[in-house]
């Protein structure tokens, strides 16, 4: 049975993000993390700064409390998670765009 938190995360796939189909649009979801400053630390498939993103859904995935946790991390930012390199709060990023995002970055599969 899957939790609460975990249907109210697909719900909000389904309301919040674009999609083609059954597929998300990656292109769009791509073009709104450049917007949101994102590939400065970040790259979906290699780390730079911060983690690949691909490693970040396969560490959370399951984890019916990372879609909160994470909104917080990328909103506030912190360290610990991934090394000594703090992740830098994003606090001109919209809510909106950061929950989407997050999201997003939860069902990228290799």
């Amino acid at each position: 049975m899957r939790s609460f938190s975990t249907m109210l995360i697909s719900l909000f796939l389904f309301w919040a993000m674009p999609a083609v189909g059954d597929k998300v649009d990656d292109e769009v979801m791509i073009n709104l993390a450049w917007d949101s400053g994102c590939f400065n630390c970040h790259d979906v498939h290699k780390t730079l700064r911060g983690p690949a993103w691909l490693d970040v859904a396969e560490r959370y995935r399951g984890d019916d409390t990372a879609f909160e946790r994470l909104v917080v991390k990328v909103r506030e930012g912190g360290s610990g998670n991934w090394g000594t390199v703090s992740m830098s709060p994003n606090r001109r990023v919209p809510m909106e765009d950061i929950h989407t995002l997050v999201a997003w970055l939860l069902t990228l599969e290799e």
